[in-house]
């Protein structure tokens, strides 16, 4: 399987389709695209578990995070897909492939939910989506997932999509708005060789935007 950077050298990054859902590259050109993303990245409840290296503030800080990501993905080091209803096309959420490793076939996956669309099971249903696609189509071996201890809601999402509690991680990412102060997070993963989850999504519990 070619990697990322080969593919988009001679064609755009697939849409992966599936679960009621539609995943497509975000787009950094695209208004709309720009304002989803903003406001995604500036919810409170995001912001409660995430706290990113570079900030998220406004248009102009939106669009450079977007072409940065651009950027990752025509390097091959991740992919951020832009999840939505696979009828309407209404933006729902974020969904990444990051971190990727070609050498050691792992990557690291992290998503979130917008408010509206919350509870009902978009995370679940993107993440089996995505976590498909990078065990086949990219031909990677292990995926990775963590996130801030007592985010139960992602715990039950990660578990019900084969990702398995693999232990705490002490200090390994930061508190809630502070780039001085770390906490610990949980560590989940899937291997390409683990048995295949129950296909049938479910409603995401509980409100949390994702990782």
């Amino acid at each position: 399987m070619a990697p990322i950077r080969d593919r988009s050298l001679t064609g755009p990054l697939p849409e992966i389709h599936g679960h009621g859902l539609r995943l497509r590259p975000w787009d950094a050109t695209s208004g709309a695209d720009v304002e989803t993303w903003l406001r995604g990245m500036r919810d409170p409840e995001f912001r409660r578990w995430n706290t990113p290296l570079r900030l998220v503030t406004d248009r102009t800080s939106a669009r450079e995070s977007l072409r940065a990501r651009a950027q990752s993905a025509a390097e091959g080091t991740s992919v951020s897909f832009r999840v939505a209803d696979a009828r309407s096309d209404t933006a729902l959420g974020h969904i990444g492939v990051n971190e990727i490793k070609y050498h050691l076939k792992v990557a690291r996956v992290g998503y979130w939910v917008l408010p509206e669309a919350r509870g009902q099971g978009v995370a679940t249903r993107a993440l089996l989506l995505a976590a498909h696609w990078a065990l086949t189509e990219l031909g990677l071996h292990r995926l990775e997932l963590d996130h801030a201890v007592g985010h139960d809601a992602s715990c039950r999402i990660a578990e019900r999509c084969g990702f398995a509690y693999e232990g705490t991680l002490r200090g390994a990412i930061f508190e809630e708005g502070r780039h001085d102060s770390f906490r610990d997070a949980h560590l989940h993963a899937r291997l390409a060789t683990d048995p295949p989850p129950d296909a049938e999504p479910k409603p995401d519990a509980g409100r949390g935007p994702g990782v």
